[in-house]
């Protein structure tokens, strides 16, 4: 869309230089970004109450008995899987309604179903709240799969496993979708933790997490560990597969250290990746075509999603690498299982893959490493003594999308404070005793350009530009049908250039 915008601009400059009318310009409709980890039990039997201090770097931490925030209330609070979401419960309006609310940190909308639905059990009945109040504004808002309907409202909300307290917040109530709600799944709504750039209408619609920070005093941060891979569906009860911490990061969820990269724009938590590594072996592209024409973080989006040429650069190093012959390209495109027998490990003939974001030290990178038992992800209910896989990355035309795929590697703080986001190795992402994901680093970030992300215009900026380009184009427009209607002392010269004829060809 960047480059569809930059052509519109010259094509608009190209009009005003010759004085031809067919006006170039390009409205860029909304980029919506489009969902398995084995657990090891954590040791949370001491009671640690959490302090809102800072580590020094505006992290709270676990660490002090005389605080008000007890961060080990929201571990495991989190159900779901990659395949159909992670999602928390809550409880809406007055009496409370639970709910499960699917976590997204690619959008920035709070919505729920305000009406029956067949693949839904439940859904927030308004009409039953004495708290909510609607504003009469419409909302649809549409994502890479699916899209909805309602009419924004507020109204007050609890979280039986998150910070103590009631928030009043914005409330999408979902009268109609297409495509959102889907078999099998168990939420009935989705928590958008976006910035309120993203926000649908508009930004004034303040987004659940700012309005927590706002209302209950807790640090801008938020933290994730996603663990539902490998867990067996059930369209029941799903077993608790992941945290969402609010207001920090809780120590007993990761190991090591947290390495940070910059959050590169406030909309998407949009990160820079400076390249990607199949194996050993490097993927040698410019690294703008892996933030092209972005690369966010985004818990909603099911596989790693890689621009074009990026996807076919690491499939045809994975085939190289691999050991496998004659491997049907179906599996690749996602329309085709790869299956093995149960006593065989098809892990073996995959590389590992590592992707390096930019350290907050800009001179310097790090790398977020996943082995193949997170791309390669498991189908489960397979029948007969074989086991089935899927390939958990597909090509993107918008963007390289960090998925669950990845994340599940790892525990990921959402440093909205400090404009960072840290990733560290995941307690849960364990596999037999072994670890599914790396970090590594700090290395030399000396041989990639110094902006990776540069250049690239962002959603808002586009619909200003495309907008004024509309009305300047529109004023010429109406200016040359003026000249051709209105009569004009020098006709009678007979002077027909060329690009008047076009102009009048174009007219017509």
């Amino acid at each position: 869309m960047a480059n569809i915008t930059l052509f519109s601009i010259w094509a608009f400059v190209f009009s005003l230089s010759f004085g031809a009318t067919d006006c170039y310009f390009s409205i860029p409709l909304k980029i919506y970004p489009g969902k398995y980890n084995f657990t090891t039990e954590t040791n949370l039997s001491s009671v640690r109450v959490v302090a809102l201090k800072s580590d020094g770097e505006g992290l709270s931490l676990a660490s002090d008995p005389s605080g008000t925030v007890n961060f080990l209330d929201m571990v495991n609070n989190l159900h779901g899987d990659s395949g159909r979401g992670y999602y928390i419960e809550m409880s809406i309006g007055t009496p409370g309604q639970k709910l499960n609310i699917l976590v997204d940190t690619g959008s920035s909308n709070f919505a729920v179903a305000a009406a029956p639905h067949p693949f839904i059990t439940r859904y927030f009945n308004t009409a039953l709240s004495s708290t909510f109040q609607s504003t009469g504004r419409s909302v649809a808002v549409k994502y890479t799969q699916g899209n909805w309907e309602g009419v924004l409202g507020t109204d007050l909300l609890s979280l039986p496993k998150g910070p103590n307290g009631t928030i009043a917040i914005n409330i999408a109530a979902i009268q109609l979708s297409d495509g959102f709600f889907l078999p099998g799944i168990n939420w009935q709504g989705i928590l958008g933790l976006a910035y309120p750039v993203l926000a649908r209408p508009d930004s004034s619609v303040e987004p659940f997490f700012n309005s927590v920070v706002k209302q209950l005093g807790i640090p801008d941060i938020f933290s994730l560990q996603m663990c539902g891979s490998g867990l067996s569906a059930s369209s029941a009860v799903d077993p608790p597969a992941g945290s969402l911490i609010m207001g920090g990061a809780e120590p007993t969820l990761y190991r090591g250290s947290i390495w940070y990269t910059p959050i590169v724009e406030e909309w998407y938590y949009q990160v820079e990746v400076l390249k990607l590594e199949v194996g050993d072996q490097s993927l040698n592209l410019d690294c703008k075509e892996y933030n092209a024409d972005k690369a966010i973080v985004d818990s909603g989006t099911t596989m790693l999603r890689l621009p074009i040429n990026v996807f076919n650069a690491v499939i045809e190093a994975i085939i190289r690498s691999s050991r496998i012959e004659n491997f049907s390209s179906g599996f690749w495109d996602g329309t085709k299982l790869a299956c093995w027998k149960k006593d065989e490990n098809p892990m073996e003939l995959f590389p590992k893959l590592s992707i390096y974001l930019r350290a907050t030290n800009t001179s310097q990178s790090f790398r977020i490493t996943i082995l193949p038992q997170l791309y390669i992800q498991p189908i489960t209910d397979t029948e007969n003594d074989l086991e089935c896989f899927r390939f958990g990355m597909s090509p993107s035309s918008n963007g390289l999308v960090i998925g669950a795929t990845v994340m599940e590697g790892f525990y990921v703080v959402f440093d909205r404070a400090q404009k960072k986001l840290g990733f560290a190795l995941s307690s849960c992402a364990v596999s037999d005793g072994e670890p599914l994901s790396e970090i590594g680093g700090p290395f030399s970030a000396a041989d990639v350009a110094a902006d990776c992300s540069g250049g690239i215009l962002k959603e808002p900026v586009l619909w200003v530009i495309s907008y004024a380009l509309v009305a300047v184009c529109a004023l010429i427009l109406i200016g040359l049908l003026l000249l051709l209607v209105l009569p004009c002392k020098h006709r009678d010269r007979g002077e027909i250039t060329d690009e008047s004829s076009l102009v009048r060809h174009r007219i017509k």
